[in-house]
This record gives C-alpha cells, sequence and structure tokens, in this order.
C-alpha cells in the first residue's frame, strides 16, 4: 500500500507524534460513529449519549488495522503506548507498527495526556529478555531489534537518542498496523477515537480520528 508523504505526516500528527502542536485544549472523545454527513459526525459513548462534532475541512484519518505480534520483526518501527507497573517496567496497552516512512518520528519518550502515568516512547527495540507481566502501561515508538517471549508476553527493550525503555507487552495486548485514512473511512458503526477542540462559538471541531479498521476497537 502507498503512503504519500502528506498522508504519512498526517498519520504522525494524529498519533500525537508532531512537533508544535495546538496550545488550544484538545478533547479526547472515543465511541462509535452513530451518523455522519459531509460536515458533521455523530458520535454514540459507550453510556449511549449522543455528541455532534463538525468535520475540519483538513481533518486527518488514519486506519488502526489489526495485526499479530509476529508481525514486528527485527528492524520495525513500531509505537507502544503504555503506563508503568509497580516495578517501574512500562506495560503496553497497545504496539503499533508503523509504515517504513514514519521511521525515526518522534523518537524519545514523553507523557501522554489520556491516562495518569501514561507515557510515548518512540524508539529502537534493543533487546529483550523475561520479564512478568505487570498491571499498568505506557506509549512508545520504537525500531524493533531483537524479540523474544516469555510465558505471559514478551518484553521488548527500546533504544533511543539519549535513553532506552522496557516495555512489557502480554499475548493479550493489542497490535495494530497504522495506515493512512480517509473521510470515506468514517461510516456509520465504525469504532473511533476523535480528538477535537471548541472553535469560537463552542462547537466542538473533529481535528483528527482514529479509525479501528475490520470492527476493532482503537484503545485511547
Amino acid at each position: 500500500m502507498k503512503h504519500p508523504v502528506v498522508a504519512i505526516v498526517a498519520i504522525a500528527v494524529a498519533l500525537g507524534l508532531g512537533v508544535g502542536a495546538s496550545a488550544q485544549s484538545t478533547q479526547t472523545l472515543p465511541g462509535d460513529i452513530d451518523a455522519i454527513d459531509n460536515a458533521t459526525l455523530h458520535l454514540k459513548s459507550s453510556s449511549g449519549q449522543v455528541a455532534t462534532i463538525k468535520l475540519a475541512d483538513d481533518v486527518r484519518v488514519s486506519l488502526r488495522v489489526p495485526a499479530k505480534f509476529d508481525d514486528i520483526k527485527s528492524g520495525t518501527f513500531v509505537g507502544t503506548a503504555a503506563t508503568p507497573g509497580p516495578n517501574g517496567t512500562l506495560v503496553a496497552s497497545e504496539v503499533h507498527i508503523f509504515p517504513e516512512a514514519l521511521r525515526g518520528t518522534g523518537e524519545g519518550h514523553r507523557p501522554m495526556s489520556t491516562m495518569p502515568g501514561s507515557t510515548m516512547t518512540n524508539a529502537t527495540v534493543a533487546g529483550v529478555s523475561p520479564a512478568a507481566a505487570n498491571k499498568r502501561g505506557t506509549m512508545t515508538n520504537a525500531t524493533v531489534g531483537n524479540v523474544g517471549a516469555t510465558a505471559g508476553g514478551r518484553t521488548l527493550k527500546l533504544a533511543y537518542k539519549g535513553g532506552e525503555q522496557t516495555v512489557f507487552v502480554s499475548d493479550r495486548t493489542p497490535v495494530v498496523v497504522i495506515e493512512a485514512g480517509s473521510r470515506g473511512s468514517l461510516t456509520p458503526g465504525a469504532h473511533v477515537i476523535v480528538y477535537a477542540q471548541r472553535d469560537t462559538s463552542g462547537a466542538l471541531v473533529a481535528q483528527r480520528i482514529s479509525v479501528g479498521a475490520n470492527g476493532s476497537v482503537p484503545p485511547i
């Protein structure tokens, strides 16, 4: 699948990898698309409430396509959302496999605002060692250098310029491939995460949307 440069950059921004994001507060809204027209998306939350959200003219859409851990090969550039476990090891809530065009994007380790203690790390997997599963997780983007398995999952050592992080990936951790999407990917019933800001009138306007492909639910 070809990824135009513009589309790839849009994916990076949609995943929070871009630099120089707007200082305006962004709301993260997970849910299912209840209905949509050319300019408006109706988002149904898990509680059944429906929010009306405008679509920005340049709204960016990315897809999270279900994959398997075995799709992560040595040298693959990945991203892992996680939070720290009791012993400080990061526990992955999701692993992203990025297209080659995104290699090196946002390299490093930084906090995320989606939940307390959550982080994102963009890095290279430098090694793997057995580890016990932890109960909490962060986000890490990295190139895989070595991969191994434990009875309950795998532990990836992710190295980046200036540091490294160890991330535990359980057997149940979702693994997805990130691909460019379009407005055509926004269909009723699709599971999405909408990143929106309020305009001067107070209305929510979607700046970017992450879509779970093939019926998958993208975790926050």
